[in-house]
């Protein structure tokens, strides 16, 4: 076997455009790298990007190659997306799906010497079009109409995320395989789990079945040992994976050879982790559960939903992925949710969270659309997801396949024509009969829901919280408060999500200084979701006094969706064993945008990222507050200060394997910090539980003026805090907390006169991550450590400043 790579300098031509580039590469990186287009992310420049897909465009490249008798293969790993195959003159194939590898038998067209292939990429632009007048299809009414027609990147053609920029190219290797020897053709390991006792079965296929099989095992000690293929081996002293939080990341590296003649001829290699990961939907009191279960211990899930990481597919690379994943771990992360308007992800995603230890629900690449009833259409996703699926099916995260994204409930709740019940049909083929059957064809042991969100399917209570996963939007889209999570009992909450802007520095990045105005051209260019910017300015005026300055405002705008998702993940670990699972929507940006995501498109923390921190810590004290804030979440009345109740409820919940033996210390203090009232309780929370304590009721206390504060002490360090008001920030009277700060080597020290609410830390000079930040402190001082970055100037804020 030898792989001959067409990688590197190709030119592209096309639109009134000829340049050179690198593969793999698209028109928009060949023309941003040649500066012959402006960077679409920047301003309005979006509207002249997309256009430019209304051409076709040749990629091509000359090569020598020298022939033999052997059999050569063309073997493309990714092309974006409509592709004619030209090599010497003459037609190869046509390709019309950008998840898909394909590969050709060009040995009759190859000549000693010089060659020449040409991928001719069609207009996707006009491909939608026409298709949609054929038969439109419905799908998410932000992307260009059509979508369902081709097999792309859904968001590519925008998303209330995303800009419109379908592009088109080569966007992963392509090469020439001379195929001289026998060849690897499959390799499926798989596991049994019996007693305390690990079996595996690495079953391997080969072209010709003629050569020797070795398989090559390192274990995560070092170790290596040699077992045969193709039948059952125990693994000796078996170390487990473990999701984040509950153990070990343990991986063995499967090592698979061809030999012949005493050579190695092909290779491939594969890491598994030793575990058992279910999928647990059983009856229960309240409807049937939904949660996972590693190795016999059910966990509550905790993470956030993923998108791609750029609309240019060029930019991606393994770097910024295992920092992305990383960042979700030592955020305490277990989960991650693959979202099916993007791509299938690359190998290394699967492989950091691995690493990492975040399990993996991971959506087929189906979105929000209904899908077309022809049989080519069936055929061709039934290639894509079994290659697919193949691919990645030996992943230790790997936890959950879902059939869709909001298909099922777009078909019975938005999509209401003539054609509804011909779409149900179709439906029902297609993820409730098709799929399941691929699925247990190529991974049998990875549980398979036909869609997300989902009863069971059929179109059987879609929406419904006693049962499968939910979509929640009623707090953002819908209007209702925070509070409004407090009356729903999700069984698993896979997505639900509130808006923000990101950062100055950001913002700056796409914009003039005269246009840093949410209602500006260029700011509602950058944020996609119809009416959103006037939604922040609603909850905006629910919460917070109207803030003097654009930056204040940007800020505040954090602030809302840190407190909202607060508000909604706090409540369900609190019912955890009800509640097993909450994926907020949503992880990263794929450019830079007003969004739901708590990370940026560069990489900078939002508020909610510093704050998912600490609600999704494994033990975790929080406060179910009665006041102002739940009896009357929108407007004040005029009314005497003391004529409603204030109650809290303090709740410590447990998500690890161990018992938690701990002290709980709660005041009731002033705006300047004084403690007007205290208490404490010595408690021990069970493993994988919570711990109620009792109702504390403050007699109605003057909730302009007082909050209260709570802790959980493990081994004499306080592991989790937080405090809590009873009013909304805009009528508590603030005291000036006076923040300042000391810089003393990797360490921040913030110092505080009074209670001090969600104080930032920021540098106009640096990019850093912190340990903590946007977090409340009573007065005195609270130190932080930089784990990424040196800043040299540091600028505080607090909810003080929000006037």
């Amino acid at each position: 076997m030898k792989k001959f790579s067409l990688n590197g300098k190709w030119n592209m031509t096309g639109g009134g455009y000829n340049c050179d580039g690198n593969i793999p590469g698209s028109v928009y990186s060949f023309l941003l790298d040649n500066k012959l287009m402006d960077d679409p992310y920047y301003r309005t420049n979006e509207l002249e990007a997309t256009p430019i897909l209304e051409n076709d465009f040749v990629f091509s490249r000359k090569f020598d190659f020298t022939v033999t008798k052997s059999p050569v293969l063309l073997h493309c790993d990714g092309l974006d997306t409509l592709c004619d195959i030209t090599i010497n003159g003459k037609h190869i194939a046509h390709t019309d799906n950008m998840h898909r590898t394909y590969e050709y038998d060009v040995t009759e067209v190859l000549k000693d010497g010089e060659n020449d292939i040409k991928l001719l990429f069609a207009s996707p632009n006009k491909f939608l079009r026409e298709k949609y007048k054929e038969d439109p299809v419905p799908g998410n009414g932000d992307s260009l109409h059509g979508m369902a027609h081709l097999r792309k990147a859904s968001c590519m053609l925008g998303w209330d995320w995303g800009p419109r920029l379908p592009d088109a190219g080569i966007w992963k290797d392509i090469y020439l395989l001379t195929v001289d020897s026998d060849r690897i053709t499959d390799i499926h390991i798989t596991q049994r789990h019996e007693n305390g006792e690990v079996f595996v079965l690495p079953s391997v296929k080969t072209k010709d079945g003629i050569a020797e099989i070795v398989v090559k095992v390192t274990a995560p000690c070092g170790c290596e040992f040699t077992i045969p293929a193709n039948c059952e081996s125990k693994i000796e002293n078996p170390q487990l994976w473990w999701p984040n939080g509950f153990g070990n990341q343990n991986l063995y590296t499967f090592n698979v050879e061809l030999v012949e003649n005493g050579q190695v001829v092909d290779s491939n290699t594969k890491r598994i982790g030793l575990r058992t990961l279910k999928l647990i939907q059983e009856k229960d009191q309240w409807g049937e559960s939904f949660c996972h279960e590693v190795n016999g211990i059910r966990f509550f899930a905790m993470g956030a939903d993923y998108i791609p990481e750029d609309n240019i597919m060029s930019r991606y690379s393994k770097e910024r992925t295992y920092n992305l994943i990383k960042q979700c771990h030592d955020c305490n992360f277990n989960a991650i949710r693959v979202w099916g308007g993007g791509i299938y992800p690359h190998d290394y995603f699967f492989d950091a969270c691995d690493e990492y230890g975040l399990v993996v629900f991971c959506d087929l690449m189906f979105a929000c659309m209904a899908i077309p009833g022809y049989q080519a259409f069936q055929d061709n996703i039934e290639v894509e997801i079994t290659e697919n699926f193949t691919r990645i099916r030996h992943h230790a995260s790997l936890a959950v396949i879902s059939g869709n994204n909001e298909i099922e409930e777009g078909i019975e709740y938005w999509w209401r024509d003539e054609c509804q019940n011909t779409r149900k049909r179709v439906y029902i083929k297609i993820f409730e009969r098709m799929i399941p059957k691929i699925i247990d064809k190529v991974c049998p042991y990875i549980p398979y829901i036909s869609s997300s969100p989902s009863s069971g399917g059929g179109f059987v209570d879609i929406r419904g919280e006693n049962t499968g996963d939910c979509h929640y939007w009623q707090v953002w889209h819908g209007g209702l408060p925070f509070t409004e999570y407090r009356n729903h009992y999700f069984r698993y909450l896979s997505e639900f999500g509130f808006e923000s802007f990101p950062c100055e520095k950001t913002v700056n990045s796409f914009t003039l200084p005269e246009e840093r105005n949410i209602f500006s051209r260029t700011f509602e260019m950058h944020q996609r979701c119809k009416g959103a910017n006037k939604k922040i300015l609603n909850y905006l005026g629910d919460t917070f006094l109207y803030p003097a300055d654009f930056g204040t405002l940007l800020y505040a705008s954090q602030l809302l969706q840190a407190e909202a998702i607060r508000y909604g993940v706090e409540h369900m670990r609190r019912h955890r064993g009800r509640c097993m699972g909450a994926l907020y929507w949503q992880l990263n940006d794929i450019w830079p945008v007003a969004s739901w995501s708590s990370i940026d498109y560069y990489g900078r923390y939002k508020a909610l990222q510093y704050v998912a921190k600490r609600f999704f810590a494994p033990v975790m004290i929080s406060c179910a507050e009665i006041g102002e804030t739940t009896t009357r979440p929108y407007v004040v009345m005029q009314r005497d200060v003391y004529d409603y109740t204030t109650e809290a409820r303090i709740v410590v919940a447990n998500e690890t394997t161990n018992d938690i033996s701990g002290e709980v210390k709660w005041e009731l203090r002033s705006a300047d910090s004084k403690i007007l009232q205290s208490g404490s309780e010595n408690i021990t929370v069970p493993a994988l539980d919570t711990f109620w304590l009792n109702n504390l009721d403050f007699n109605k206390t003057d909730v302009e003026n007082n909050y209260l504060s709570f802790s959980f002490i493990y081994n004499g360090k306080v592991i989790s805090e937080g405090t809590v008001l009873f009013t909304v920030s805009k009528h508590f009277n603030f005291a000036d907390p006076k923040l300042r700060y000391e810089i003393n080597g990797d360490e921040i020290t913030v110092y505080a006169d009074a209670y001090a609410k969600s104080v930032e830390i920021d540098s106009p000079d640096s990019d850093f991550i912190l340990s903590d930040n946007y977090f409340d402190m009573n007065a005195g001082s609270k130190t932080v450590k930089i784990l990424e970055g040196t800043p040299k100037t540091i600028k505080l804020r607090s909810v003080y400043d929000i006037r």
